[in-house]
């Protein structure tokens, strides 16, 4: 049975992977260049990413108009073991997959959310908050207790030399957090649970960087480039650069079967 999530007026169906590879691998092809180049070659999360839609399939989709067929979004999540204790959380995004992938001590009773995508022409349409709202129905379908997101601010981008630390405890003038995609989270009821300073990280030698940014990188040294959240230390000696990209660990309510309907839910599903 599907699960079906209103979209104001319309209805969006949430496909996995499992069910119709042939769609959801078109998604790339569809959409290309939804990430900074850099962020597609992460040293642990780069070699495991295909992974994802062979071993845990079920948990990879696209958000579909039920009408039209359309696809609008891509949400990628993997199962993982916590004791909700937010000291016990993975120390990031590379450390969740490759535990992941490991494979846990015991059955998984978590979600955690990987990546969130919407096109630029679809964005602005509160497509965000319905991922959010597909990955804990999920959960709900797998009778998980939590869906976690390591999040990726925004804005932090603007901010690469503020530590994520200090970052993640700014405030707007209503009191929210900062950060415009933290304040989706928790306006779907989210909390911060901790920063995660390093979460995903990227090696390559500088010539790679090079090409992905657009800069050169003359000297040994700390810079700035585009769209980093945090800095990148470049070694001319040893031709490396290395650069550990920062999240910031929430954690949404997950509604048990049989709950009364969320706002935005469809006759039935959440």
């Amino acid at each position: 049975m599907s699960i079906l999530l209103r979209w104001g007026a319309e209805t969006v169906r949430v496909v996995p992977h499992s069910q119709e590879p042939d769609r959801t691998s078109r998604f790339d092809e569809r959409f290309p260049g939804l990430w900074p180049e850099y962020n597609r070659h992460g040293d642990v999360l780069g070699p495991l990413w295909g992974g994802l839609y062979e071993t845990f399939a079920e948990f990879q989709f696209v958000l579909v108009h039920d009408r039209s067929g359309e696809m609008l979004a891509r949400g990628n999540t993997i199962p993982l073991v916590w004791d909700e204790n937010p000291d016990n959380l993975p120390s990031g995004i590379d450390d969740l997959v490759r535990r992941a992938f490991a494979g846990w001590p015991q059955p998984p009773n978590a979600l955690s959310a990987i990546a969130a995508e919407v096109p630029p022409e679809n964005r602005s349409k509160g497509l965000g908050a319905l991922l959010l709202k597909a990955m804990a129905a999920l959960a709900t379908e797998r009778g998980f207790r939590n869906l976690l997101a390591p999040v990726r601010p925004n804005l932090k981008e603007r901010y690469p030399l503020t530590p994520i630390d200090e970052y993640v405890h700014w405030k707007a003038a209503d009191g929210l957090p900062f950060d415009p995609w933290m304040r989706i989270h928790v306006a779907l009821g989210a909390k911060v649970l901790k920063p995660a300073p390093r979460s995903l990280q990227i090696t390559a030698t500088v010539a790679e960087w090079e090409n992905w940014t657009g800069m050169a990188f003359p000297a040994t040294g700390t810079y700035v480039f585009p769209h980093g959240l945090s800095t990148l230390q470049i070694d001319r000696e040893h031709d490396v650069g290395s650069y550990w990209e920062p999240n910031v660990w929430m954690l949404h309510p997950v509604p048990a079967k049989g709950a009364p309907k969320g706002p935005g839910s469809a006759p039935g599903r959440w």
